[in-house]
């Protein structure tokens, strides 16, 4: 049933309150959004909303991923005119803007202040410097994880290149008999892929160019993969089928010395004292460089409003809300939400409660999004495919570039 809102500025933990104009009386919106963690921010910010904003109500729908990816589809394809406000995956937004399918927030007066850029960006079509289509709601951000103790131990430096992460893994694996050197997850399909671009985007290595092109077929992708598999004679066995769950495991049991992935919804568990055996012990950087610099993987989430929605001006009004800095703040405290606002990742309180996020902003400010084309999904299970074949041994770092490229390219029609 729709939820009558409390009002916009009530934040918790003692955070200030910006002043945001109350939406229109008697306004309703309808917000598609994801379940778990995300319908809890979204319940935060509805009763917050509400408290300036007694007439307007609000139905929000709480969808598993694929189920929210399909319902807005469905309702933008058929112009349905369903949902005020909608939720995105950063994967998503190429095709739901390149059909037009979004509002253009640049035309209603959307503030972009105070942004960090890399989640601005996916937020614009064309990337980068396009029309502005949503607004960054969540500043998800691929994550290094390495254990401070055993590298002091054995007189190693923080990791700057993933060349040092080979040899890092190396001389702790081959100096501690129940500690693997890395670990990282070698599921086909998503996982291992996640995992692998940003040592290919260090490497200065691309699955499609910017005109969306295959260009995996290259020195940099040899190189790249190359390392990857060097990886793995430091990492657990059967590290193959290792997804999220056995990662995590085997940072907090203290059984590897680096991740080579970690997501900001994992790492305050690491300093648990409930779960985990390394509390204090393991450092989050962004991930290293190579030939270029740092290039994690972002993974960002947008809140934008459907081209056919109802009420665009009171949805613009709940989207100004829901990503300003005092809800930002709020969340990434009430919620532990990664937020998007710069200022947030410098706030005392914060960095109090997440001793780690100076250095997940630099990775943030760092981040490169997946390819920026419709299909990506697909192009991500072929890569996925080859990678993992080549992991088990059963074809080289050039045949499995080779053969992947040559699939990408069949599935891009080039």
């Amino acid at each position: 049933m729709p939820r009558t809102l409390l009002a916009a500025g009530v934040v918790a933990t003692g955070a200030l309150v910006a002043p945001i104009a109350p939406a229109l009386a008697q306004d309703s919106l309808v917000i598609a959004g994801r379940d778990g963690v995300y319908a809890e921010a979204m319940a935060w910010l509805i009763d917050a909303y509400a408290a300036t904003n007694p007439d307007v109500s609000i139905e929000a729908l709480a969808l598993p991923y694929a189920g929210l990816y399909e319902r807005a589809v469905i309702a933008m394809r058929e112009e349905a005119g369903a949902f005020d406000v909608v939720l995105l995956d950063d994967t998503w937004a190429t095709e739901f803007m390149s059909e037009g399918w979004l509002a253009d927030l640049d035309a209603l007066g959307a503030d972009t202040d105070g942004f960090v850029d890399s989640t601005l960006a996916v937020s614009r079509y064309p990337y980068g410097e396009g029309t502005l289509h949503a607004l960054p709601f969540v500043g998800n951000v691929e994550l290094f994880a390495y254990n401070r103790a055993l590298f002091e131990a054995h007189g190693l430096d923080r990791p700057e290149s993933w060349t040092a992460v080979v040899e890092a893994a190396a001389t702790i694996d081959a100096a501690e008999s129940d500690v693997d050197g890395v670990v990282f997850r070698g599921t086909k399909g998503n996982p291992i892929v996640t995992g692998f671009l940003p040592i290919l985007w260090a490497h200065g290595g691309r699955v499609v160019d910017e005109a969306g092109v295959a260009a995996f077929d290259s020195e940099a992708a040899v190189a790249a993969v190359d390392l990857f598999l060097s990886l793995k004679p430091h990492a657990p066995e059967g590290v193959e089928l290792y997804n999220s769950s056995e990662v995590r495991d085997a940072l907090q049991t203290g059984t590897t010395a680096m991740a080579i992935e970690v997501w900001p919804s994992w790492v305050p568990a690491l300093d648990d004292p409930s779960v985990s055996q390394v509390v204090g012990d393991v450092e989050i950087i962004a991930a290293p460089g190579q030939v270029e610099g740092p290039a994690p993987m972002l993974g960002s989430w947008l809140l934008a409003i459907p081209a056919d929605a109802p009420n665009p001006e009171a949805a613009l009004d709940f989207l100004s809300f829901a990503t300003a800095p005092e809800q930002q703040r709020a969340l990434a405290l009430e919620i532990g939400l990664p937020p998007t606002r710069a200022a947030v990742y410098a706030d005392a309180d914060a960095v109090d409660a997440y001793r780690w996020y100076p250095a997940q902003l630099d990775a943030l400010e760092n981040a490169q999004p997946r390819p920026r084309i419709t299909r990506w999904s697909e192009i991500e299970s072929i890569l996925g495919d080859y990678l993992q074949l080549a992991l088990i041994g059963e074809i080289s770092a050039e045949e499995a570039v080779a053969e992947a490229h040559a699939r990408i390219a069949g599935a891009l029609g080039g």
